[in-house]
């Protein structure tokens, strides 16, 4: 049974997202990894600080490099848990066949998916203004507060915003909602399990959006099983009830991780 997690932060974030998993998951026994994004490995004041154009050069591709080249430095194969667009890595690293399961939980839609076009619609409002020559795209407090994080209370939007949310590398966002196109999951072929992991009230991944996700994914010869909770928004790793998210997902993936080793 592997007794290592990786989890994955997405676009507008930094590792410090998962500081609740990652406590609640070490007191469980878990050896927790929440590797940045390259580029990204900082405090926040410091990132918001870079200029624009210094996120430029950062490529999709370069994103999932990273994680695969840490995961492959491990004594065992971790259990992968990423949102958002950490959510879209997993499902990209567990295609190749990184990882002992993987848990996307609000995810970005993966390539191949007709829905795609759905989510970049969904981010208009962080889109509008963005020109891809910046390099960054910047995450207000109005839009971090009706995409993300609708269901807190005034008070903790302005901490969550001021403590976490730090402009993203503009390629790796168009990248992840706008192409390649082409690439899908293939029939029949065969890739770690996967959980999907939606909310309820998430305006950034509705459910909709994830279950068009699961049906796709489960045109692979593997695992691949949806899970929905109830009155969440895209902030759910952090807002009220986060722990029964950490603990389904953690639980879902020691039982599946533990199936995958079995079979092999």
């Amino acid at each position: 049974m592997t007794t290592t997690v990786m989890l994955i932060h997405g676009a507008w974030l930094t590792p410090r997202c998962w500081d609740r998993f990652r406590a609640r998951y070490a007191a469980r026994g878990m050896r927790v990894l929440a590797p940045a994004w390259p580029l990204l490995d900082g405090p926040v004041e410091a990132l918001r600080g870079l200029p624009p154009r210094a996120f430029g050069r950062l490529t999709l591709e370069e994103v999932v490099a990273a994680y695969e080249t840490s995961a492959a430095t491990l004594a065992e194969p971790p259990i992968l848990i990423g949102h958002g667009f950490g959510g879209l890595v997993v499902q990209l690293l567990l295609d190749r066949g990184c990882g002992a399961c993987g848990v996307a939980i609000g995810s970005t839609p993966p390539f191949g998916l007709l829905e795609r076009p759905r989510a970049a619609w969904t981010l208009r409002r962080i889109l509008a203004r963005w020109s891809h020559r910046d390099g960054a795209v910047p995450l207000s407090l109005d839009r971090f507060a009706a995409l993300f994080a609708q269901t807190l209370p005034e008070a903790e939007r302005r901490a969550a915003h001021a403590e976490q949310v730090v402009p993203a590398p503009a390629r790796v966002v168009r990248q992840a909602l706008l192409g390649p196109w082409g690439r899908s999951a293939g029939a029949g072929r065969r890739r770690p399990p996967l959980l999907l992991i939606a909310g309820d009230e998430d305006r950034v991944a509705p459910v909709a959006l994830v279950a068009a996700t699961a049906r796709h994914q489960r045109r692979a010869a593997s695992r691949t099983d949806l899970q929905c909770f109830a009155g969440r928004s895209h902030w759910l790793c952090n807002e009220p009830g986060w722990e029964d998210v950490a603990d389904f997902a953690l639980d879902w993936g020691l039982a599946n991780a533990r199936a995958t080793q079995a079979e092999t």
